[in-house]
């Protein structure tokens, strides 16, 4: 519990008040708090982190602007993944079939050079699949496949996607 409130502290002043360019020190506050990251990374300074030790980011991932990551379980960013701004990852909801309503979480992982547009939501248990493309404000509550542009309320591919020139 004092884990969490230091890292609530140090978010909100070192971690927020840091130049914009200075994402290796945003890294390195997170390997503080047991994050594991691969260094080159990009993660803005407005970024939320609930638990930096359940995220894991590889080399030239990026956490944009305004991104919520609500990690109750772990959140992976592989190699040259990108959460555009106000993204929000949350891995966690209730069972609302029991009256107690008890927490269920699940991991998130988005693959190898998916790219995610702006104010999109992703839910628990998701992989979004290498080389994907989710367009902006979609609703991603399943499994997106690899090589596809993915579009929707909920999200739903739509097209192929091409590896890039």
């Amino acid at each position: 519990m004092l884990g969490r409130w230091l890292w609530l502290f140090v978010q909100s002043t070192l971690f927020r008040w840091s130049p914009r360019p200075l994402h290796n020190f945003r890294s390195w506050l997170l390997r503080c708090f047991g994050a594991d990251i691969t260094e080159p990374v990009v993660i803005f300074p407005t970024a939320k982190i609930i638990f930096p030790k359940n995220l894991s980011l590889a080399a030239h991932s990026m956490v944009g602007p305004h991104v919520t990551l609500y990690n109750l379980a772990p959140i992976t960013l592989e190699y040259g993944a990108n959460l555009s701004q106000n993204c929000h990852l949350c891995t966690g909801t209730h069972d609302f079939m029991r009256w107690t309503m008890p927490l269920i979480t699940a991991p998130i992982v988005i693959g190898r050079n998916a790219w995610l547009g702006a104010e999109v939501f992703v839910g628990p248990g998701v992989i979004i699949g290498e080389l994907s493309v989710v367009g902006a404000r979609s609703v991603v509550v399943k499994d997106l496949p690899a090589h596809k542009i993915c579009v929707g309320h909920p999200c739903r591919p739509v097209k192929d996607r091409l590896a890039p020139k």
